[in-house]
């Protein structure tokens, strides 16, 4: 069993409209070829590969994608855009499901690994990272930094979009490292609420849960295109690699 919560049918069918930002050629390109680069001639195993957004077009880019997606409908969606033979997806969770054969690239982008609610499972994810790649492969993870900075003393909600269209706020449960997203997405005259619950973590933990699986750190920046890590940034982009004389 897996803590994720569960993606709906309604959500995954609004799913690709809604995240229109993220689709933009803008920030899918630098993501690809980020992806594509580390991959090389090598297979990619793509941790809760949703409808497909990074997926699709890194196969289109020429190397062969695997997914596991824990949710059916997000799948279903998936597969309306490329069929099972071109881009496998089995049905589970990112923790424990296992494919065959080996890659030389297993990534998780957009916070996915927040969906795991739980220390252990998220640890577990790292290890099953680490099962999947080849020795000398790459364990990629894309996750907010905690924006716990932005939070004075007593106040345990921080906004981090106000527009027309959409409000968003984040809550926190600071003792169990969990962050709840609230959403107001407008619809005509009215907002239609939505909320997602996450187990945020710092870079420095994920560093552990890697070497914990038997990763070593081999690159960190803030963004796909390669900006560098620093105090600031509201991101990471981090490369693990597995040694190439583990089996």
């Amino acid at each position: 069993m897996t803590s994720s919560e569960l993606w709906t049918r309604a959500t995954a069918e609004r799913y690709d409209a809604e995240e229109r930002e993220m689709t933009s050629p803008a920030v899918l390109g630098p993501t690809v070829e980020f992806l594509a680069e580390l991959a090389g001639d090598g297979r990619a195993l793509e941790f809760a590969i949703g409808t497909g957004r990074v997926g699709v077009p890194l196969r289109e880019r020429g190397v062969q994608v695997v997914g596991i997606e824990l949710s059916e409908p997000m799948a279903e969606v998936l597969r309306r855009k490329v069929d099972e033979a071109t881009l496998p997806v089995t049905i589970g969770d990112m923790a424990t499901t296992r494919v065959a054969g080996e890659f030389s690239l297993v990534y998780l982008v957009y916070n996915t690994i927040s969906n795991l609610l739980t220390q252990d499972e998220q640890v577990e994810c790292f290890m099953n990272a680490a099962r999947h790649l080849a020795p000398g492969g790459r364990f990629v993870v894309e996750l907010g930094v905690p924006p716990l900075r932005w939070l004075p003393p007593g106040q345990v909600a921080v906004p981090f979009d106000v527009s027309e269209e959409h409000l968003g706020f984040d809550t926190f449960e600071l003792a169990e490292q969990i962050l709840t997203s609230h959403h107001f997405t407008r619809e005509g005259d009215a907002y239609r609420p939505g909320r997602s619950r996450h187990r945020y973590a710092w870079p420095a933990e994920l560093d552990l849960m890697a070497r914990i699986a038997g990763l070593e750190l081999e690159r960190r920046v803030a963004d796909w295109d390669g900006s560098a890590f620093t105090d600031d940034s509201t991101k990471h982009v981090s490369v693990w690699r597995k040694p190439a004389s583990q089996a």
